[in-house]
């Protein structure tokens, strides 16, 4: 390849690969509690013309708890305009109580509010709570299982109790969400919410290979028009190429090493390239992610012929 032409390639990579890095580190600044300097990160990202309305969102927090009311109602407007409508989540957060007096916080949040509305008018109420539901069982069993571990351990009887308290919801919201599926095909934001549509997100990650195969190219149909996010349709896809025996495509998957009894990674398909298709499907990047797990990882990189 043309040495010139390879460098500028090799730009835009590395150009790509700093702004998902960036994102992961505006968050651990925020965290923190270095918030200027985390929203300062944010808009050298944004000025790169990228950015999800959840960046944005977050972007605001930074510069509310920074004290830069000005940015952080201009990033909290722009959130709103790419997408952001969780207005019970708005009001409940401690991070904008420096805005609440400001006449354009009154403003936007009368602005939601009638966008809310709209949308919701909208929605299929009946199912949209049915799923909220199924979401709530989902949580509430998941979140009991923690606090057992934490307190008497894997092997413990509580804590196998709740693990088959969680087989048992499970296969019960399977059901349901199987019955869905086949009347209303897959539930989308438009039609019941952000919230609800993740719920049927949920169950289907947590079936049986099957059902997943099943669900799949509704997810994928999702997808395609907006009404389910790519990063959703990235786990259920890896996970359906790992029961399948495939390399995953985004390393969502993990495995134990039934030697050191440690998480490793599931192979990966053209794994130099994995974290510019997770920053397509809107996930971080790869070492970031597994780093969660007590794992130190490196993406490999492009060999290239002298």
């Amino acid at each position: 390849m043309n040495k010139i032409l390879w460098s500028m390639l090799l730009l835009v990579s590395m150009s790509a690969a700093v702004s998902a890095q960036s994102i992961s580190e505006a968050s651990t600044k925020y965290k923190a509690k270095e918030y200027r300097v985390s929203g300062e990160i944010y808009t050298k990202v944004f000025a790169q013309g990228r950015g999800s309305a959840t960046d944005y969102y977050n972007a605001a927090c930074s510069w509310a708890m920074a004290g830069d009311k000005k940015k952080a109602l201009l990033y909290l407007q722009q959130a709103i305009n790419k997408g952001y409508i969780n207005l019970n989540h708005l009001k409940k957060d401690n991070d904008f109580n420096s805005l609440h007096q400001e006449k354009r916080w009154i403003a936007l949040l009368k602005g939601l509010e009638k966008k809310v509305a709209a949308l919701e008018a909208n929605y299929n109420k009946p199912l949209k709570v049915e799923l909220e539901q199924i979401y709530a069982k989902d949580q509430e069993v998941r979140q009991a299982f923690d606090v057992a571990l934490k307190k008497y351990g894997s092997e413990s009887k509580e804590t196998q109790q709740v693990l088959q308290k969680i087989i048992e919801v499970d296969k019960e919201n399977q059901e349901l969400v199987a019955a869905i599926l086949a009347k209303h095909g897959w539930p989308g934001k438009t039609m019941v919410g952000p919230q609800a549509s993740n719920a049927a997100f949920l169950v289907v990650q947590h079936s049986k290979k099957e059902v997943m195969e099943k669900c799949l190219p509704l997810l994928r149909e999702a997808t395609a028009i907006g009404e389910a996010d790519k990063s959703q349709l990235a786990l259920v896809e890896d996970k359906v190429r790992m029961y399948n025996e495939q390399p995953q495509l985004y390393g969502s998957q993990l495995k134990v090493n039934t030697v050191t009894g440690k998480y490793e990674l599931y192979k990966i398909e053209d794994e130099a390239n994995v974290n510019k298709r997770r920053e397509e499907m809107g996930l971080e990047p790869l070492q970031d992610y597994v780093k969660r797990f007590g794992i130190d990882y490196q993406v490999p990189q492009i060999k290239t012929e002298e």
